[in-house]
Parts: C-alpha cells; structure tokens; sequence
C-alpha cells in the first residue's frame, strides 16, 4: 500500500468512519469500530471523455479542486473543474443514519461548447493477507469484494458498462476493462459506468453506494437483496436531506452558547474548529464501549510511528473533560463505567492503550499516568454532572486504582518491604534485568522511561481526587456499612501520606537548585511542556510561586517559537522535529488563564486557530513556517484542549 498519512477531511454515520484527501480522493473506511477495520488499500475514481485515456478525478494536472463541508454536517463536497475539456464534477460523500453505506453522489457538467461522451470508473482494492485474501466477484450487477470476514458491495442504480476482476492496473490507464471471468481472485477490481453523452450546458448524474458488511452480521440471501433493493429505491436527494437535518440539529444541542459573534475573521475560524469538534467526537467513539480513538489512523505501515488510532486512557481523559463542555455527558459516562471498567486490569492499572472495543492493543511500555488520569478524570466528571450515583458506579474501580499507584509509590520512595507479594507479582508479569522495583514508567509522550515530574502530578492529582470522592460517598455508608467507611479512612491516611511525599520527592530530586526551576524527569535537563502539569490541570502548585514562574521563563526561552507556537520538549526529533504542536501552545494558554494572564492565554489561542486546516481540523503538529498541519490531522487531543481553553476565553 502507499503512505497515506494526510486525512484533510472526515465523515461517518452508523459505524461507519471515512477520510479523504483535500481531493476528494476515499483514503480510509473503518468498520464497524472508528479504529477497527481499515477496508480500503485503494479506492480511485476517474472519467474517460470521448477518445481519452483514463483521467483520474483526484489527480489530474488540468483538474482544479475545491473542497468544502455542507455548512454544520459530515457531508463532504469536493468540486473537480477539468480544464481541458471544461468538464465539471460535484462530488458529495456521505454516510447514511441506519445502514452501513456510505454515498458517493456524482453531478457532471459540461461547460464545454461541444459534446462531451463520458464513462465513469471507479478502481477499488480492498486489504488483503494470507490469513485473510480478498476475491471479487460481480453480481446482480454490482462489485463484491470479500474475504473470510467481511465484504464491500459496490453498486449503483445504474447498469455497469464494463467490469475487470485481474490484473485491472495494466489496462485501466486506458479508460478501456473488459474481463470474461465473472468471479476472480484479486483483491483489486474495476467497474464502469456509461454516463453517456452530456451536450453544452447538460446536467447529468450517478450515485455509487458503497455496503459494508461483516460475515458475523447474519444474513440471508434474500435478506440482503431486499437491503440493496431499499437502497437502490432510495430518492437520494431526501436522504442527503435527513442526512444533513441530522448533524445541524446535533451540532446546535451541543453547541449552547460556546459560539462567537462572526464580526471577524479569528471568530469565523474559532466557531468552525469549535463546530468541527462536536462533528468529529462521534466519529471516533465507539458506540457499544464509549472507548475514544485518539485519531483516524494515519500509518498503517508503522513507518513513521507507532500507530493512532487507538484509545489511550490518558488521552481520553482529556478529551472526556471537553465532551462534557460539549453537553457530551452521557459519552463521557459511558467511558468511565463501561470502556475503564472493561479495561482495568485485576491490579487495578491501566494498560498504555487498547482497541475502542476495550481489547488490549499493541503497546510497548508502561505509564502510570494512564492509571492516575482515570482517577481524576471520573471526579472531574462528577464536578461537572453532580451525580452521586456515577461516584458510587465507579467507586470500586478508582479505589483498586488507587491501591495500585500507593503501590507505585512504595516503590518509588523505597517504602515497601522487598517481600512484598504484589510487587513480585507485578515484576513477574514485567520480565526485565536489573529492574528490583515496580516497573519504571514511561513519560506522558512515551519517549522516556524513569520518574517523571508529569506523572508524580497526576499521581498527586488522582489521590487528591480520591480524598473528595470520600467526603461525597462516606455520609451514605456511615449508617449501614462501617467497614466500608473503615477501608476508606485506611486509604485516606495512606493517599495523604503519600502526597506529602510527592511534595517532598519533587523538591528534592526534581528540582534544579542551578536555575531554580523544575526538571522533567530524573535523567536530563531538557524543558519540557508536560512541566505545566504541576500547575494545570493538577494543582500542585500554584502558577505564581516563584520556582513556577522561574520554570515558565524556562519554557519560554527554550520552547516557544518564532510565530507564537511551543514545542513539546527541547530537542525533539519525532517526525521531523522542531514542530509546534497545538497540544503544547493551548497548555501554556492554560497556564496563563490560571494565572490570571488572560491576553497571553488568547495568544496561545489564536495560533492554534490561526494553524487549523480549512475544513476546522487541528493537527498533532505545525509546520512552523507554513503554519499548515504537518502530522496527524484531527488529533482529538488537540481538539479537547482547544475546547477546554476556549471555553473560558
């Protein structure tokens, strides 16, 4: 396959998540979870005029593009202008509501003073392995492309002109597929479709369905005859319509008041990333689990990194905080109580990421954070719903939680006895040389194993947490259960303890007595934006106590770029290095609301706007000198933070 590393634009519906180039061209089909499958390896569109060989519509050198969202939905619309033979194509791509289709609707016209003769191809490859191979075979006039697992049906009102199962990549430059075989074993196909003649001025117009199916979806035959015959019945300009009616009405219950008024045009770009946002989430939930993938996936092959589209407890955590801005509540319940019980392990940690169905995915280190944040992000959650019955739902979850980072911390402090049975426990499961101790964690950014002061603060945070979750569930047990109210005073005396030894641990071995100023971790010197942590979001200081300020006049020296954007830590060289990221600059917009710095906090604010592609998305990252996304478009990281700083400027 090819690298396809730039989602500029993506819709969804009913399972269904889709992403395309700036050109309209279908990059990527999840289903039936936002992270898992990926069907498409290929899907190419083209038109052949009169006596022309094949003219790609998504890459042509006489083609000029112009893409945009019908206004408030996840309706693409991408505008083909061929200038040499002034054809013009509309394309519009949607996922209907209630079945698992996604539409591809074609309106041509010839702008042209001579007749214009057109058929449409369409090349499809579908993922294929050993343990999995793809066939194809054409069918009640349509394309099927299946494996053991699943299959892709592509079809349309229209009758095929012409099909070609083999070896469809050496002839379809032509414009010309024929094939005699009906049925074939390759996992890339072609089909075409005669538009025919359109005179000077002629509208005309095909729509191409694409039906995903999963073979553990059981179905007869006729039953899915009678589907596709629904489908095809469709008047597709109504269902456009519930389409669109769809997303604006879900766009305004969620919205609120958060927007601004349009008199500039920072406020016309703030509202449409805030917009964009809230048509985003529900892309990446899963919707049986509440499991939340940190991106479309954007390196399949892993050749840049380790992979996106997957749900890190941590990074949800933050995206949950924005979702209940978003009046995403119920999203946000269904995370903690079904995706974070699901997943917990029987220690009660937190693995570093796991499929959105809440199967473990691959990982390669260990991060305490991810266990912290749970905690945290449950009491965050309550302060915004005030549902005592939510605590009391999850309650057992966050004290096994907690009971692992006391644990944790033993280790740390070198307060356990060496006996002790858990940690050899947790040290069998964690086969490493020279490790006498509960594993090491790696950092926030998963680049740096040891003690970080990132993760002290969420420990910090999350014990603090705990302490507030007891003053709101302790008076209903103080009648019925005292042995209940017991375990939690226990617990209370232990997380106490150990939060004054974080304290001390910090200003002991975190501190550099050299420039007064907190250090990152316990192995280098190198600024670190995840420092900020220790003020927002876990409070463990406060933003104007001299050893912070003299930290953020760190970070400013050696983070912060020439057009207003931070870095993530000095010397950063992962996928190129030396990028801003948009995480990185709404942190420290964070840190300056907190300290009361509200003109500095808007700055942040407004490069990160200001570097939003023009569909609304924030990336992981930022050229610095385009001021263009340069890795990982849509992070819905970066979108929680936008939405989370925001809200209160």
């Amino acid at each position: 396959m090819k690298n396809k590393y730039d989602n500029d634009a993506i819709i969804g519906g009913k399972n269904i998540t889709a992403s395309y180039t700036k050109k309209g061209e279908l990059l990527r089909v999840m289903y039936p979870m936002p992270d898992f499958r990926s069907w498409i390896d290929e899907f190419v569109t083209g038109v052949k005029i009169n006596d022309s060989g094949m003219i790609y519509l998504h890459e042509d050198i006489n083609n000029q593009y112009r893409q945009y969202y019908t206004e408030n939905t996840n309706i693409l619309n991408t505008e083909i202008f061929n200038t040499y033979f002034q054809l013009s194509v509309k394309q519009t791509d949607f996922a209907l509501l209630k079945k698992s289709v996604l539409v591809k609707k074609y309106e041509f016209e010839n702008k042209n003073n001579i007749d214009l003769h057109v058929n449409f191809l369409i090349h499809a490859k579908l993922f294929s392995d050993f343990n999995n191979m793809v066939g194809s075979v054409i069918k009640d006039n349509m394309l099927v492309q299946y494996c053991h697992d699943n299959a892709m049906y592509t079809f349309s009102k229209t009758p095929l002109l012409s099909y070609q199962l083999n070896d469809t990549n050496e002839t379809i430059s032509s414009g010309e597929i024929h094939d005699k075989d009906y049925i074939g074993m390759s996992c890339d196909s072609s089909i075409s479709y005669d538009i025919g003649l359109i005179k000077p001025g002629e509208k005309k117009k095909l729509v191409i369905y694409l039906y995903f199916r999963q073979n553990t979806e059981k179905m007869t035959e006729e039953e899915l005859k009678k589907d596709f015959a629904e489908i095809k019945k469709m008047d597709i300009a109504k269902e456009e319509q519930v389409v669109e009616k769809y997303w604006k009405k879900y766009v305004k219950d969620h919205v609120g008041t958060a927007l601004r008024p349009e008199t500039n045009e920072f406020n016309k770009k703030y509202n449409q990333i805030y917009q964009r946002t809230i048509l985003l989430y529900p892309l990446l939930i899963n919707q049986e689990t509440g499991g939340i993938a940190a991106s479309v996936e954007v390196d399949e092959q892993m050749s840049r990194c380790g992979r996106y589209a997957y749900c890190w407890p941590r990074d949800a955590v933050f995206i949950t905080k924005a979702m209940d801005y978003l009046k995403m509540t119920k999203e946000t319940d269904k995370f903690y109580k079904t995706f974070c019980k699901e997943t917990q392990s029987k220690n009660g940690m937190w693995e570093q990421r796991f499929y959105t169905d809440g199967s473990l995915a691959p990982c390669w280190g260990y991060q305490i954070d991810e266990t912290a944040s749970v905690i945290y992000g449950v009491y965050e959650h309550y302060l915004f719903v005030k549902d005592a019955k939510f605590l009391k739902d999850t309650y057992k979850m966050c004290e096994n939680a907690a009971k692992f980072l006391c644990r944790y911390m033993d280790n740390i402090l070198g307060t356990k006895d060496q006996s002790d049975v858990v940690k050899q426990e947790i040290e069998a499961t964690y086969h490493t040389e020279d490790r006498e101790k509960l594993p090491v964690s790696y950092d926030l950014w998963e680049m740096h194993e040891g003690v970080h002061l990132y993760s002290l603060a969420s420990i910090y945070a999350a014990f603090q947490s705990m302490q507030e979750i007891h003053k709101i569930l302790k008076p209903g047990f103080e009648q019925n259960n005292r042995l209940k109210v017991e375990a939690m005073n226990k617990l209370e005396t232990k997380i106490i303890k150990y939060q004054e030894e974080i304290k001390k641990y910090i200003s002991s071995h975190l501190y550099d007595e050299n420039t007064k100023s907190f250090l990152r971790n316990l192995n280098d010197i190198k600024t670190d934006i995840s420092q900020l942590g220790i003020v927002t979001p876990f409070h463990l200081f406060s933003p104007k106590e001299k050893k912070v300020l003299n930290t953020i006049e760190k970070i400013n020296m050696t983070l912060r770029t020439y057009t207003g954007g931070y870095l993530r830590f000095e010397q950063d060289h992962y996928c190129g290095g030396n990028n801003p990221w948009p995480i990185a600059t709404l942190w420290m917009g964070m840190y300056y609301l907190e300290a009361g710095e509200k003109q500095k906090a808007k700055e942040c604010l407004r490069y990160v706007v200001n570097t939003a592609n023009e569909h609304g998305f924030l990336a992981e990252q930022v050229d610095n000198q385009t001021m263009q996304p340069a890795w990982v478009n849509a992070l819905a990281w970066s979108h929680a933070m936008f939405v989370s700083l925001g809200t209160f400027l």
